[in-house]
């Protein structure tokens, strides 16, 4: 059987910090306020020059080295985005072309922040029906050029980054024990639109909009969508929630990470958590989150790690692998 394997992963984030008190200075808040209700301390912000295709480069070329491996080996570019730098084309082409990528297929993939696992769900696919053999998988994000800065209930939130993962076609023998993607389940609901979304867009407004989020609903939602998500995937595994060694989130909100795994009786010690230092990053939250687990040696080859997000749309999913 054909596995989907992770070889490689790279990160990166603009090197202009924001912090809490630096947000108190610019509008009515504190960094109280804000760690109270969601545990955030700082957020990293890409500088007016710098675009999601810069962010998604320098994440692309770090999985690349950590991978062992030159772009001319990629089959296929996945890049997962709610903030492109163009309408067209997509910004996978970009990063493909400052690549040296002249072969193969790229293309963007949007999901909002459950972006990162709808893409690992395609990538997956390809792998294994043969469509392609080595796959970059990029999550990168400039939410900020989305925020109303007038707005300290969203504002305050999110940042910008992006991190990526190369995956490769290995056999495996069709059980638990193999490595790479096991499972992947993916859901929405469209009738949820109005509690996250863009007050904008191209066939609307003709601009790209502002982000507006009616937050305890979407709290609510998380909490209940998010549990279902890692449920579908453990069962059609057939392994016990206690066997997970490592839970890697979408980091959207510390409560949100604390009663998910309250909900599910995770060991919070097992739920890996940068929200801290990186905010909401959307589709580029989840692998930010992996690579910091597995830099730091947490996350160990052979052990079972269980991603998860949810967003806007709604979007939301679940993939479980062993590293």
């Amino acid at each position: 059987m054909i596995r989907s394997r992770i070889i490689g992963c790279g990160a990166y984030l603009p090197t202009n910090i924001v912090t809490n008190d630096d947000l108190a200075k610019k509008m009515d808040t504190s960094d109280e306020w804000i760690r109270e209700r969601t545990g955030i301390r700082q957020r990293h912000i890409a500088l007016a020059s710098e675009k999601t295709s810069d962010l998604a480069l320098a994440a692309a070329r770090a999985a690349l080295i950590d991978a062992g491996i030159d772009a001319g080996e990629l089959d296929m570019i996945i890049l997962a985005t709610t903030t492109p730098d163009e309408s067209f084309p997509a910004t996978a082409t970009v990063v493909q072309s400052r690549l040296g990528m002249a072969h193969g297929a790229a293309f963007d993939l949007q999901a909002v922040c459950s972006g990162f696992i709808y893409g690992l769900a395609v990538a997956d696919s390809m792998i294994r029906t043969g469509a392609a053999r080595t796959v970059l998988l990029i999550g990168a994000e400039t939410m900020s050029r989305l925020l109303d800065w007038n707005d300290r209930t969203t504002c305050v939130l999110f940042g910008d980054g992006a991190g990526a993962v190369v995956l490769q076609a290995h056999e495996g023998v069709g059980d638990n024990s193999d490595q790479g993607i096991l499972n992947t389940r993916l859901f929405s609901d469209g009738r949820l639109h109005d509690m996250l979304y863009t007050d904008g867009g191209v066939s609307s407004t003709q601009d790209a909009g502002k982000l507006r989020m009616h937050g305890k609903e979407v709290f609510k939602h998380a909490v209940t969508n998010i549990a279902a998500a890692i449920s579908a995937s453990v069962e059609t595994a057939r392994i016990p929630i206690g066997e997970i060694d490592w839970f890697v989130p979408h980091q959207a909100n510390q409560r949100i990470l604390d009663g998910t795994a309250k909900k599910l009786g995770i060991d919070p010690a097992k739920v890996i958590s940068t929200v801290a230092l990186h905010g909401n990053t959307s589709a580029a939250s989840v692998p930010l989150a992996l690579v910091a687990a597995v830099r730091d040696g947490r996350i160990k080859r052979g052990e079972l790690v269980l991603l998860e997000a949810m967003g806007g749309g709604f979007t939301w999913g679940a993939a479980l692998l062993r590293w």
